[in-house]
């Protein structure tokens, strides 16, 4: 893989359509699974060993790497690719594991303790990420969205309740309009998929796996706490969401966290269209609206007139949100302004205090650019949803049950995970005669992945550029290939 030094550090169009081996062999290199397949190998003991743990592990990855719709056309192309074989570990055409065995192996992940085990992949990979790009993280956007499934019946059923994972469940979302009017409602049968992504990177932060009726407020703090588990502390500055966190308790905990709040609020007074701040009496000119944003009236013009009060800003230290006269910050005449300004120079200032309404009043006013510019983030969540379902196939309703559902799930998220770290670890093209080089993030994170001892040679010193790595057959699950960077 090799990109450009103008594209951006994660250029997930830059994703090849047809990996080479090379490629296959550094993305299983990068996953950090040993923890997995020593507890898979302890699990099955001394019972038989046909398709080795390791085996069926890496060709669930490979199938959702290299975007097979099915695990029958991976298991195909296993059978007629010997190098492929080779980089997974398998020794010959025979040793290609069946669709049942898959299946079962599916079953089987998703049990504790190794769906915990996948889980633990997913979110070192993540800190790996966090240490080594020093912005990722700091502007966050949250969305959930519905996955379709197939439900188990019986006992297999009742076992899977009985271990606390979720059912598959009809689901139903409505989009409203600014007058409130269903404008379109979509339904599946499944799950729902709630994500935390980073806005600029449009890299997976956590993850959660609930049934398709619940909330996304109740779900959100899980989220957000598994994100600051995988990110230095402090790292987060803000969070970008629709109006289905729009709760008391969501913006609570925003605010103990340090998390400046941006999220769409909620269409709930009937009747009234403003209200009067508290302290204010009825001889104020002073308002604010449902979404929080400070009006002062004109009261000599006749009709009286609504201005919008100038945002300052917010200050800590007092908790509260400052607003000036707009006139005097903007620099225009208001008949009102020897009444409210007083001779001051900066004109009549307001302190709005966040206590009065944290969902009213967020750190960050919704009437700002600052908001909206933050607010638009939220596209980088549909692009992330967009390709898991598109590319590496979250969503084709075939999977039947919670266990495979989970497996498979948490198998798509470490993929994600692993492109995004060989993204960021790909050398790139730069000055005239357009070397290959690799940044000081690159070369931090292959020193995390590959190790000190691994051999990495940098590819403008490689004497093996052009040459295949060697690949493995038959090692045992902690002799992972070493990968050749070229």
């Amino acid at each position: 893989m090799q990109i450009y030094t103008s594209r951006p550090l994660f250029p997930w169009d830059a994703l090849e359509d047809s990996p080479s081996i090379r490629t296959v062999q550094e993305f299983l290199t990068a996953i950090p699974d040993e923890k997995l397949l020593a507890a898979l190998n302890r699990a099955r003991g001394k019972g038989r060993n046909d398709y080795p743990v390791h085996v069926l592990w890496r060709t669930l990855a490979v199938k959702i790497f290299l975007r097979h719709p099915t695990m029958e056309s991976c298991l195909a192309e296993l059978r007629r690719n010997a190098d492929l074989r080779r980089v997974i570990g398998i020794e010959s055409e025979d040793k290609v594991p069946n669709s049942w065995n898959m299946s079962r192996f599916m079953d089987t992940l998703g049990e504790e303790p190794f769906r915990g085990y996948v889980v633990e992949i997913y979110n070192t990979m993540i800190q790996r990420l966090g240490e080594e790009v020093p912005d990722l993280g700091e502007n966050l956007a949250g969305d959930a969205t519905g996955l379709k499934a197939r439900r188990k019946e019986g006992e297999a059923a009742e076992e899977e309740k009985a271990e606390g994972l979720p059912q598959p469940k009809g689901g139903r979302k409505e989009y409203t309009d600014k007058e409130g009017k269903v404008t379109r409602v979509v339904e599946w049968f499944g799950f729902k998929l709630h994500l935390l992504v980073d806005v600029k990177h449009e890299v997976v932060l956590a993850y959660a796996i609930t049934e398709s009726t619940a909330s996304d407020a109740e779900t959100l703090p899980v989220v957000l706490e598994q994100a600051k588990r995988n990110l230095p502390q402090g790292r987060i500055k803000t969070l970008a969401y629709d109006k289905a966190a729009d709760t008391n308790q969501v913006h609570e905990l925003l605010s103990r966290e340090g998390i400046k709040a941006v999220i769409e609020n909620r269409s709930l007074w009937k009747e009234e269209t403003e209200r009067m701040l508290p302290g204010h009496d009825g001889t104020s000119n002073i308002v604010y609206d449902e979404a929080g944003t400070v009006y002062c009236y004109d009261r000599v013009s006749k009709p009286m007139v609504r201005h919008r009060m100038a945002y300052i800003g917010y200050e800590p230290s007092r908790e509260t949100i400052k607003y000036r006269c707009p006139a005097k910050h903007e620099g225009w005449e208001c008949p009102m302004s020897e009444i409210c300004n007083a001779g001051k120079k900066y004109g009549k200032t307001v302190r709005v205090p966040r206590e009065i309404d944290l969902r009213r009043f967020p750190a960050i006013p919704r009437a700002t650019r600052k908001f909206e510019r933050l607010y638009r983030g939220r596209t980088a969540v549909e692009r992330v949803n967009a390709r898991l379902k598109v590319f590496w196939g979250v969503d084709d309703g075939n999977i039947a049950g919670a266990r495979r559902f989970v497996a498979e799930v948490g198998a798509v998220m470490v993929v994600h995970a692993t492109v995004a770290t060989l993204l960021a670890m790909a050398p790139r093209r730069e000055g005239t005669l357009g070397k290959m080089r690799l940044s000081p993030i690159a070369r931090a994170l292959r020193e995390k992945v590959f190790g000190q001892s691994a051999g990495i040679k940098h590819p403008e010193t490689s004497a093996t550029a052009g040459k295949e790595p060697s690949s493995t057959s038959g090692k045992e699950p902690s002799e992972k290939p070493v990968a050749v960077v070229t």
